[in-house]
């Protein structure tokens, strides 16, 4: 699914949304349309093996679990 994250230009709110096209979402905290799609990285999460890491250990740098009630993962823009 496309999942975005955006940034909004007057508050500085970071926020996550599904878009599909190329509609901009209005920032949910101050409804500003000034926002801006923010490049994405790309992480390994206990558990979870998207690239295939053959490793034993979690490197120190990779959240182990946790995270908000939305992603359980400590990976998106609210666990920061």
């Amino acid at each position: 699914m496309p999942i975005y994250e955006y940034r909004c230009e007057d508050c500085g709110c970071d926020f996550e949304e599904l878009i599909f096209g190329d509609k901009k979402p209005p920032c949910p905290k101050c409804g500003s349309a000034k926002t801006g799609k923010l490049m994405s990285a790309c992480r390994h999460t206990a558990g979870h093996n998207p690239g295939g890491y053959q490793g034993n250990t979690v490197p120190s740098s990779v959240p182990s679990g946790g995270g908000c009630a939305g992603c359980s993962g400590g990976s998106c823009s609210t666990c920061k």
